[in-house]
């Protein structure tokens, strides 16, 4: 999607972190823990997915950090966000917080989204660019390393168009949409085709269509449009992006047999056609977790 040249970013909700964080593990997330662990287990036969609390905790426990944050100043309207990868996370944070203010009773937005390289700390446990984008309910904070677009694209096929960037971000917004509502909560830690981790995911995608929807009817102060109307094309880039972090696919890649029972995302399909019911009907349209397995 294009930003509306002339559109004031509030950059106050992103920020850029530096500095090393050192010793713990992965922490879930976007891609995250439950999918490392179950393609883990395809490899190694054993089910490893028993132990991400334990996983977790040791990540939280055993983390320090020197790192430090700064706000992107340099971000300030749409051109900056057409032409560059921070600001166009921060123009859509900005974006995103904005609509999801109108859509949510009792709404309070997630904590700055964190960009970060390499490595960072979070309540959640170190991240690394080998967990991509997710959403630490600890501290109610995404945490995005940028790098993880070149990696969408590079390993997994997909698009590297802007829609494709924002999806990302769109979707672990919906984690904490789900967070408020109490989705979250209630999913639990199994995984398997239909399993509470597969609809949060699930969700998630349908969360972030409704945004896509609807972006170009929020406003900044002025009341100057976030971003142009989507185009085809661009609606293409997202379904790349929800195409390549689907279960299957990512399994596929990884090079082991593709097997539902380790499923906690979801099929490339179904994550693409959450998506366009989210696009479709909007956000009352997401209820994931009120649906049969077959409707899934």
């Amino acid at each position: 999607m294009t930003f509306n040249d002339n559109v004031s970013i509030d950059n106050s909700k992103v920020r850029k972190r530096s500095g090393a964080a050192k010793g713990g593990m992965i922490a879930g997330g976007g891609i995250g823990i439950a999918l490392l662990l179950a393609i883990g287990s395809q490899l190694l036969g054993f089910d490893l997915t028993q132990f991400a609390p334990a996983v977790q905790q040791v990540a939280g426990a055993s983390t320090t950090s020197s790192e430090a944050e700064e706000v992107l100043a340099s971000c300030k309207n749409g051109t900056d966000a057409n032409t560059d990868d921070e600001c166009r996370m921060a123009a859509t944070a900005d974006s995103l917080d904005r609509y999801w203010a109108t859509q949510v009773g009792n709404y309070r937005a997630p904590g700055p989204v964190v960009l970060f390289s390499g490595q960072t700390q979070s309540p959640c446990g170190t991240a690394s660019s080998a967990t991509g984008p997710f959403y630490c309910p600890g501290d109610e904070t995404i945490y995005v390393d940028v790098a993880f677009f070149d990696t969408l694209s590079k390993d997994y096929g997909a698009s590297d168009g802007s829609l494709a960037q924002m999806y990302v971000l769109a979707h672990e917004w919906g984690h904490h949409i789900s967070n408020l509502i109490g989705s979250l909560q209630g999913a639990g830690r199994e995984t398997g085709a239909s399993s509470g981790s597969v609809r949060l995911e699930l969700q998630a995608d349908c969360f972030a269509g409704a945004w896509v929807q609807n972006a170009s009817n929020v406003t900044d102060d002025n009341g100057v449009s976030f971003l142009k109307p989507v185009t085809q094309l661009q609606i293409a880039d997202a379904m790349s992006a929800a195409e390549a972090v689907g279960d299957d696919h990512i399994m596929e890649s990884a090079g082991v047999q593709v097997n539902p029972e380790r499923f906690s995302h979801g099929t490339s399909e179904q994550r693409q056609r959450w998506f366009m019911t989210g696009y479709e009907n909007g956000p009352t349209a997401c209820g994931t977790f009120d649906v049969s397995a077959s409707q899934l």
